[in-house]
């Protein structure tokens, strides 16, 4: 049948739009509320020397769970902070309290509800199945719109994905409380809080606090997620290795994680009958460990609060918090931004927020339509200078050098396997102004392989040069991997379309810009577009230099810098270094 697309994504982002322009008041708060719980709950875990920290937690396994738990702990936690990731684990631990709080907050009462109302549950359930089977990527999307990247999407996108459990089993819990003690009750006269408080929650516990437990392994879970619009923790050090191909680091990260995990999963579901409860009372023990917490994070906050309320300077560091937004961690442009700031005596006031290339550019888009200042990590080609009215900072310093090209790679033989596709990537060249007319038409809507279709129909004569004298493939299979910039997407979209139409069968694969290099070099995969040299990529391709073929320059002309609007009264990164 052939009826026309509903325009569902349109919608959605129309809706998204509104609610962005209509409650941004609300989402500023909320962002305010989280990232300031957060920030005080990483400053209460990291008083003191991190044996402290080390000590309480195994002192409170030791206390809920067996001595093999105590022991664990001591010796995990020990590990981590002899691994280097004592600071991330730390964040990583108040990120997913933050998360469970809320989770609580929501789920129980929620669960409640559903338990006492048989249309309230008809209504929940199927939002349940759709807050689960919904992957978390696509939470991160308008969360990004809404609240900035950084960790309060994280956070909210973890609850969502967390919630559900909690909410699920609360409701169970109350449900299968057997029905002749709910007689008992209403024949004694108890009123409906009555029955709830004192009959069913206490009964419903057990299953209540296995949701709760599930909820947190699930919020842990997200850690690495989260990373991607720019959550701080063992996360982003996952992820920081998996764009770098550092299979060591990762492992560490790793680890980190499955610890962490294991402690709070063994810790939570022994809460309610510590191990050791009838030797000290968990009421005085959770009491006193609520009392410390609450007043160290009462004095943190009043602290920090006292600190803000100190600064009133209007220059553009104050205006952004001095915090330069940033893309993949790994990226080489962020390396190039981190010797900027070495270079313009940045690092002790300034931070490079990681995240990725989609988180960024939401978060202009954000700034930009409120008129908001904001500096951001940019490179061209790229879509945005096309949208938006952008300006480079100088640079007088040099620290981005004179700009980059973009090269092909090949891996080794395909010249031989493939001399018709090998010609056609090889004679591949077009300018900055090409690759920017595709990535307009992506960014407004089109599919990527529609846009450099009808690219391909508007410019036949300089397609045409990239064919010359190369055969026709006769269904020969060519695989290109591309990392998910704007720009990579548009280039490799097109030449697979020109390859296409040679008659070559072609594979495309999206990945990270290490496995990216990593397929060419080590053969699974033929070819690429998207390699910027010499700076961004040039850890890369000097790990892997010898393991490919290098065509040379697709595109010239590319330029890396810190840009910012233009409506901005800021001219050089010079203008960043001052007093506050």
């Amino acid at each position: 049948m052939n009826f026309p697309k509903i325009p569902l994504a349109q919608w959605v982002d129309h809706l998204v739009d509104w609610i962005t322009s209509t409650f941004d008041p609300l989402f500023s708060a909320v962002t305010s509320f989280i990232e300031g719980l957060l920030d005080n709950l990483v400053k209460v875990l990291d008083i003191g020397p991190p044996i402290l920290l080390i000590l309480i937690i195994t002192l409170f396994a030791l206390y809920t769970c067996r001595w093999g738990v105590a022991i664990f702990s001591l010796i995990g936690l020990l590990l981590i902070d002899n691994l280097g990731y004592w600071d991330a684990t730390v964040q990583t631990i108040a990120l997913v309290l933050s998360s469970v709080v809320l989770t609580i907050i929501i789920g129980i009462p929620l669960g409640i509800w559903a338990s006492q109302n048989d249309t309230a549950k008809k209504i929940i359930t199927p939002i349940l199945d759709f807050m689960q089977t919904m992957p978390a990527f696509v939470y991160l999307i308008p969360s990004i719109l809404f609240f900035g990247i950084g960790v309060v999407p994280g956070i909210l996108a973890s609850v969502i994905f967390a919630v559900p459990p909690t909410i699920r089993l609360t409701n169970l819990g109350i449900r299968e409380v057997p029905g002749d003690l709910i007689e008992a009750s209403d024949a004694f006269g108890s009123t409906t809080g009555q029955k709830l408080f004192k009959v069913q929650l206490p009964l419903a516990a057990p299953t209540i606090l296995a949701g709760v437990n599930q909820s947190i392994m699930l919020a842990l879970s997200m850690v690495v997620i989260a990373s991607l619009v720019g959550a701080p923790g063992l996360g982003a050090e996952v992820y920081r290795a998996v764009t770098q191909i550092k299979v060591g680091q990762g492992f560490e990260a790793g680890l980190s994680i499955v610890i962490i995990a294991i402690i709070l999963d063994r810790v939570s579901q022994n809460l309610r009958k510590p191990l050791l409860g009838n030797v000290i009372n968990k009421k005085w023990v959770y009491s006193v460990l609520a009392a410390v917490l609450v007043i160290a994070y009462a004095v943190t906050a009043f602290s920090q609060a006292a600190v803000t309320n100190q600064t009133g300077s209007k220059n553009v560091g104050d205006q952004v918090n001095y915090e330069i937004t940033g893309i993949d961690p790994g990226a080489g442009l962020m390396k190039a931004t981190e010797k900027a700031m070495k270079d313009y005596g940045l690092k002790n006031e300034w931070t490079l927020k990681e995240g990725s290339s989609a988180a960024m550019t939401a978060e202009l888009k954000k700034a930009y339509e409120k008129k908001e200042p904001i500096i951001i990590t940019g490179w061209t080609p790229h879509w945005m200078f096309s949208k938006y009215d952008l300006k480079y900072l100088k640079d007088p310093k040099g620290s981005y050098g004179k700009g980059e090209s973009i090269h092909t790679l090949t891996r080794k033989g395909f010249k031989q396997d493939n001399p018709g596709a090998n010609k056609i990537l090889d004679q591949f060249y077009w300018k900055p102004a090409d690759m920017e007319d595709v990535m307009v038409k992506v960014q407004d809507g089109a599919k990527p392989a529609d846009a450099a279709a009808d690219w391909i129909k508007s410019h036949k004569k300089q397609v045409a040069k990239w064919t010359k004298g190369a055969p026709k493939g006769n269904g020969k299979e060519v695989s290109l991997v591309y990392v998910a910039w704007e720009s990579e997407i548009a280039s490799t979209n097109v030449i697979a379309k020109v390859l296409e139409q040679e008659g070559y069968k072609v594979k495309l694969q999206q990945v990270e810009a290490g496995p990216m290099f990593a397929g060419v070099a080590g053969g699974s995969a033929d070819a690429m577009v998207a390699a910027w040299l010499p700076t961004t990529h040039k850890d890369y391709y000097d790990k892997y230099k010898g393991k490919f073929e290098d065509l040379g320059p697709n595109l010239k002309g590319t330029k890396l810098g810190l840009t910012v609007p233009k409506y901005m009264d800021i001219d050089s990164i010079e203008d960043l270094k001052k007093s506050k």
